[in-house]
Formats: C-alpha cells, structure tokens, sequence
C-alpha cells in the first residue's frame, strides 16, 4: 500500500520538476526571443527609411544603394574652407526696391514671370559668390525668399535692393526704406544644375555659368588633359573662366558648393550662348 502510494508521488515530484524547468525554459526563450526579433525588425524598417533615392547623381554621395545611414549626434555645421562669411547667419539691414527685370551683374537672363528676385550689397556680393543665392528676408510686414540676381555697388553692407514685387511683400512702397534681417535658405528646386556657355566660348577661352542651383556655388573645376581637375577663375560678373581654353569638349565638370557637397557631370557639349543640364541637384544646406 505504502509503495503503491509513494511512486504515484514520486511521479507527481517529478512532472512538477519538469513542468517547472519547461516553464523556465519557455520563459528564457521569451526573453531572449522577442527582443532578437524586434531587433531585427527594426534593422529592417531602418534600412527600409534610409535607403537613398535611386536619382540621387552627387558623386560625393556613400556607396551602395543598401547601406544603412544614420544620422550624426551634434555635427557641427560644415562650410568649404576659406569661405568669407558665415552661412548660417542672420544678418540685418535695410531693403529698397528697383525696377527690376531679374537680369543684372550676375549675367542671368531677364524673368519676367518671376521677379522674386533682388540686387545684393557690394561687400555680401562677394565677388558674384552669391549670384544666384536665395535668401530669406524679412521685414515690417512679412517675409519674402528672393533670388540674387544683380549688384548694389553703393549699397552698405547688409543692405538688398529688391524688386517692386518683392518689397511688396514685406512693406509697403511707399515707405521707401525698411529695416529687415535676413539669412541664406535652399529651396528645393525643380531639375538639375545647369550649364550656360558665355558668348564667345571656344577651345581657345572658355567661360561657364552654372544656373539653377539650389546652393551657393563655390567653385567649378573642368577635368583638364592631363587628367587633374582644374579650377576655372571666377569673375565678377558671375562666370567661371579658363582664359586658355579648356579645349573642344565634350567636358567633365565638378561643381561645388559652399558646404562641400560637390557633382560632377560628364559629357557636357560646348554649346556657345546655349545651356547644358547636368545630372543632378545638389542636397539640402546641412
């Protein structure tokens, strides 16, 4: 009776025992399981959210289309060596109007269905170095974004010169004069960079614009015959020349930007007084 009693018990001992480390095991599985799976689903919807565009040209851009790209804690903002100015500023002065025809010192053509565009300071035109350059201005009653079209040569630093149009938008004409504060923004814009070929332009002497770009542009380099890039000079009046020529063409150039970001287009034609498009946009200011 006694043995028929305790083996049943013993029995019972032990399932517990073995339900108990089944409990346990199922539980460690948990923990280690659900965290490994929500890991990894994670990794998945991160590499899914940072995967590049697949129209992205700049050639500075990181390699594989399936890398994973996370962004930097406190990056400090970045700018091209030796840039006169500090970018990210907020400046101020004050705004007037002109009669403007979205042409001037730049070299751009007339816009006559947008002139949201204005004539920079002598000291903030820099050398035609924010030709081209738009900017957000705001003033007594209201903000604006205009594009740097033209020079103020008698105007003190800090000071635009708007259109009629433009300065509406932020006082009234009448006024006359206003103060503002103002600060370099990058608009998305429609299309790529593009080339004009100054009137002129031959083997032998070669100046190139670069229009439609979304950025100041720092410099513009041509892929010389010995296989280095070579800076073109910049003028004034906003055009990048080789006074010796950068040869017949077709060409490869490397434009960049004030933030260092850089394209670089090949097979761009020499077409005297006409336009080229290039590839590629250039991305957001840090």
């Amino acid at each position: 009776m006694f043995g028929a009693v305790f083996k049943p018990a013993a029995g019972r001992a032990m399932n517990r025992r073995c339900a108990s480390i089944m409990v346990l095991f199922c539980a460690l599985i948990g923990l280690v399981g659900v965290p490994q799976s929500a890991r990894a689903v994670a990794a998945r919807r991160v590499e899914d959210a940072a995967l590049p565009p697949s129209t992205n040209h700049l050639v500075n851009s990181a390699g594989s289309p399936h890398a994973i790209f996370l962004p930097s804690v406190m990056k400090a903002p970045t700018t091209v060596p030796g840039l006169p100015f500090d970018p990210y500023a907020t400046r101020s002065g004050e705004a007037t109007y002109y009669d403007a025809t979205g042409a001037g010192n730049c070299s751009f053509d007339p816009t006559p269905n947008d002139l949201m565009v204005g004539a920079m300071n002598q000291t903030d035109y820099a050398g035609s170095l924010l030709c081209g350059t738009y900017v957000q201005i705001s003033g007594p009653n209201g903000v604006v974004v205009v594009r740097i079209v033209d020079r103020c040569p008698e105007c003190p630093a800090g000071d635009i010169d708007l259109s009629r149009e433009a300065f509406a938008r932020i006082a009234n004409l009448s006024a006359g004069r206003v103060p503002i504060t103002w600060r370099i923004v990058s608009p998305a814009l429609n299309g790529p960079i593009v080339y004009r070929f100054k009137e002129g332009s031959s083997q032998w002497w070669t100046a190139v614009q670069i229009r439609n770009h979304r950025n100041p542009v720092w410099s513009v380099e041509y892929l010389s015959a010995t296989g280095a890039f070579k800076p073109a000079v910049r003028q004034n009046y906003n055009y990048f020349v080789e006074a010796s020529g950068m040869g017949v063409g077709p060409f490869t150039f490397r434009v960049t930007d004030i933030y260092g970001h850089s394209i670089v287009d090949n097979g761009i034609a020499l077409v005297v007084g006409g336009e080229v498009a290039g590839s590629a946009q250039f991305p957001p200011m840090p």
